[in-house]
């Protein structure tokens, strides 16, 4: 039975044709994504994705625009009473010359070709937003 929900706030930091994804264990499992995260109580989605830049990579990012936000209902992968919400910004990143991997979880970073041919995402609503940066950027 679903009784919660996980808002969850992302960014696409697009860079000469590429977008920087992270790689990260979660939950045991290895995962691709996009920067950002929860939302916390309180919090608004611009604030989150500010927070997590700052927590996670010791960055600070101009928002430039709202890119998606998942249309269908989700039930979470990793917790199956919790229903997600997306949402996706486009950002830049503004100091990159302070760019430092604080979280623990995060493995690496990785900046990837938006014109490669598959889509490397594992995450469903990753996934799309890949997709829809193809038809932005391409």
């Amino acid at each position: 039975m679903i009784d919660k929900i996980n808002i969850r706030v992302y960014a696409c930091a697009v860079k000469d044709k590429k977008v920087l994804t992270l790689f990260e264990e979660y939950a045991g499992e290895p995962l691709m994504k996009f920067p950002g995260g929860g939302l916390e109580y309180g919090e608004g989605v611009l604030e989150c994705l500010h927070r997590e830049f700052d927590e996670e990579l010791n960055v600070k990012v101009e928002v430039v625009e709202h890119f998606y936000t998942q249309e269908n209902f989700l039930v979470s992968r990793f917790r199956e009473n919790e229903q997600l919400l997306t949402i996706y910004y486009i950002v830049n990143i503004t100091n990159e010359e302070d760019f430092l991997i604080l979280d623990p979880c995060i493995e690496k970073t990785e900046w990837i070709e938006i014109d490669r041919p598959d889509n490397p995402f594992p995450l469903p609503v990753d996934k799309i937003v890949f997709d829809k940066l193809k038809e932005k950027y391409l």
